[in-house]
């Protein structure tokens, strides 16, 4: 045949005969494996649209999108609606999480405090990703003016208390989910402690900063695992909102505020129970306020807590022409404006939100729960690049580290803020050297060969802790209260230089202290990564200068 011919094909061949039987052997396998899963899909979904439809016909599934009271307690247990319905509506989870994931998930309580723009969405999606138990708590009603934010809320929910309206959703949506609303105002003590009882997590969407700040100490106090939102309101670039530890935060007024406030209640609480002996891995990631510069910040104190608080924010600064909306005349002359607030210390002027902006704050919560509570933590989210003020504290940081090597006051350094960024998101891509090479919460750069003056190729991103080991390790420079775990030997640091490449007096550096290096003090995976990415550094100053 001349097709056979071209392609060079004997038909006379035993071996061409084989070859053509087996192809067509295989074609037919496939053809008939692709009718039956056809027919297989077909059947499966004729079974489940007759199944859903007896469901819909005995009441167990309501018909309507809000049912009523009535209703819903013919559904709410979810007892009859079957294991195969579920595993339908979560395939998609199954896919992603994996069985033990989502079994995980259905087994866990979350309590969300606050079930407004933010909540409401973290809500729904937490339930539509099937978490067995939720908690709702709010003490508040629908407004008209929340319905360019709310999840839940329609013109007929309006005058009823938010974590109803959002209930009667979650049980329309997923009614295997025991929901559990609760019209209260959160408050410290026994009471509080009850509505947090038994949760795996706790979304704190509050916002007022004194409620928000007692619940967040009551967590952390309390090793309660905690997501915090803050301000969505006045923004309105969705690009940057991003998720980060509390420490980290920039350009967020209500996280600097939450930050202070949480740092003084912990304080408090501290200085009034017994004394307790020191942690020998200390973090100051719960002092450290992100907005100061570094160099200037005291030491944390010995008996300071490692905690970890992950939350929502936007890096955007409003512009000029956003601000709280006045009050009318007429509800200024009643008197003091704090009285017309419906519980003290609450705001009573209207902040400015655009909706979609709360409802992806609360799919970033709703998204960093879900996969902790499958077993596939976002282990330390990268924080957004081109963050100005993050490069300038890095930079800040950079030049007190290098001054105290110096000896001396160093006012400029070989690098701009530019290349602390380019070192920092495209060569690190926001990663610590040392293994396992976390997403760094506390970011510092510090000089890999210390017999080389600071450059791109010559400078590391670690975690502050690690950097402050390479500091005291390689450079001989401890902070105040560190303590050597090697104090045997020594031997001069010929040869080291400052970051501007002028040598370093050895009589500088401590007697019986161990220098070691770089690789040594970070092991051998890091100097191989530490070459990797001097590489990267040396072919862009080589492709700049062509």
């Amino acid at each position: 045949m001349p097709l056979f011919n071209d392609l060079g094909l004997n038909l006379s061949s035993h071996r061409t005969q084989l070859l053509l039987t087996a192809a067509t052997a295989a074609f037919a396998t496939y053809s008939i494996l692709s009718i039956h899963n056809s027919r297989s899909k077909a059947k499966r979904r004729a079974d489940l649209a007759n199944e859903i439809n007896r469901a819909v016909a005995s009441g167990t599934i309501p018909a309507r999108t809000h049912p009523s009271p009535s209703s819903l307690l013919q559904f709410a247990s979810g007892s009859e609606y079957s294991e195969e319905l579920v595993r339908e509506q979560l395939a998609r989870n199954y896919a992603f999480l994996g069985e033990q994931g989502v079994s995980r998930v259905r087994r866990a309580t979350v309590v969300i405090v606050g079930c407004g723009g933010v909540g409401s969405w973290a809500a729904v999606m937490l339930a539509r990703s099937g978490v067995a138990h939720l908690r709702l708590i709010d003490f508040d009603y629908v407004t008209l003016s929340s319905l360019n934010r709310h999840a839940t809320a329609a013109l007929a929910d309006v005058g009823t208390p938010k974590v109803q309206c959002v209930a009667r959703a979650l049980h329309a949506i997923a009614p295997f989910v025991q929901v559990d609303p609760r019209v209260e105002l959160w408050r410290g003590g026994a009471d509080g402690a009850e509505l947090l009882q038994g949760a795996d997590w706790v979304v704190d969407a509050i916002d007022n900063i004194g409620t928000k700040v007692e619940l967040l100490a009551y967590c952390v106090q309390n090793n309660i695992k905690v997501f915090s939102s803050m301000g969505a309101g006045t923004k309105s670039d969705p690009t940057r909102i991003q998720i980060a530890d509390l420490s980290a935060t920039h350009y967020d007024p209500l996280a600097r505020a939450v930050r202070q406030r949480l740092r003084a209640v912990l304080s408090r609480s501290e200085r009034s129970s017994p004394p307790t002996p020191p942690s020998s891995d200390l973090s100051s990631s719960a002092d450290a306020d992100a907005d100061d510069d570094p160099s200037s910040a005291p030491s944390p104190a010995p008996s300071t807590r490692e905690y970890s608080l992950p939350v929502v924010y936007s890096s955007e600064v409003p512009s000029d022409d956003v601000t709280l909306l006045p009050l009318a005349s007429s509800e200024l002359a009643k008197g003091s404006v704090d009285e017309l607030a419906p519980l003290r210390d609450f705001r009573v002027r209207i902040l400015p939100v655009l909706g979609p902006l709360p409802a992806i704050f609360g799919l970033h919560i709703a998204t960093y729960v879900l996969c902790e509570l499958a077993g596939r933590p976002i282990e330390r989210p990268l924080p957004v690049r081109h963050r100005k003020k993050l490069y300038e504290r890095m930079w800040k940081d950079l030049l007190h580290r290098e001054s105290r090597i110096a000896g001396k006051q160093i006012n400029s350094l070989p690098l701009t803020t530019a290349d602390i960024a380019l070192l920092y998101d495209d060569f690190a891509l926001g990663r610590s050297i040392v293994p396992p090479h976390s997403a760094c919460v506390r970011p510092a750069l510090v000089r890999w060969d210390p017999r080389a003056p600071l450059s791109l190729e010559n400078c590391v991103v670690g975690e502050m802790k690690e950097v402050s080991r390479a500091m005291s390790r390689v450079f001989a420079m401890p902070d105040a209260d560190a303590v050597y775990e090697d104090p045997l030997g020594f031997y001069e640091a010929q040869g080291y230089v400052d970051a501007l490449g002028e040598p370093i007096d050895p009589a500088r550096f401590k007697n019986g202290v161990v220098i070691w290096s770089s690789e040594e003090v970070w092991g051998v995976e890091a100097a191989r990564v530490a070459q990797f990415r001097i590489a990267q550094a040396r072919r862009l100053r080589e492709w700049t200068l062509q």
